[in-house]
């Protein structure tokens, strides 16, 4: 065979590998968006398992908060049954939450006897150590978010995403009133 058919078949496998190799990425960068995903959905379980205990904890020391009780099982009950792909609900939901749980432990305050009871505290503890993992995870969602649709924009990996019809990933944004600057009184 003359040196031309070799280079030119040297050139059709140097395709060929660049086609696949790129195509891969991609399928690894949306698992890594998918698991990320997992990570916050993982939090959001473990959470919502510990909040019945928490509301049952808190209901003997503040009958008359039952409202506030109430309002945080009313939204661990939306959470559980939002549809699996519906991120941004979920997100939201998981905000609402987190500001209930704000209102709990607030009461914790106004009730010393619960602010003593070691299973509130242990709940506490681990809600918030739940809350900062929930945190992380929607920072590693992002992030995975980033590098997934990077690669759909940048050459030739865009090429291959239209061919095979990858689609862009929405990043978790933060509520609008949580970028607010608090207002800080003496």
């Amino acid at each position: 065979m003359s040196p031309l058919i070799w280079i030119i078949i040297a050139i059709i496998v140097l395709i060929i590998a660049i086609y696949i190799v790129t195509y891969n990425g991609l399928q690894k960068a949306r698992v890594y968006v998918d698991e990320a995903w997992s990570q916050i959905d993982v939090q959001l379980k473990r959470r919502n398992d510990l909040i019945p205990n928490l509301v049952e904890t808190t209901k003997g020391y503040a009958k008359h908060e039952k409202e506030t009780l109430e309002g945080v099982v009313k939204l661990r009950d939306q959470l559980v049954n939002v549809p699996q792909g519906d991120h941004q609900e979920a997100m939201k939901l998981s905000n609402q939450i987190t500001d209930s749980l704000k209102s709990i432990f607030a009461l914790s305050e106004a009730y010393p006897d619960l602010k003593a009871n070691q299973n509130f505290l242990k709940l506490q503890e681990e809600l918030t150590n739940t809350e900062n993992k929930i945190a992380y995870s929607r920072q590693l969602y992002n992030s995975s978010v980033a590098t997934y649709d990077q690669k759909l924009l940048t050459f030739p990996s865009n090429i291959i995403s239209k061919i095979h019809k990858f689609t862009k990933v929405n990043y978790l944004e933060t509520p609008t009133e949580e970028k607010d600057v608090p207002r800080v009184k003496f």
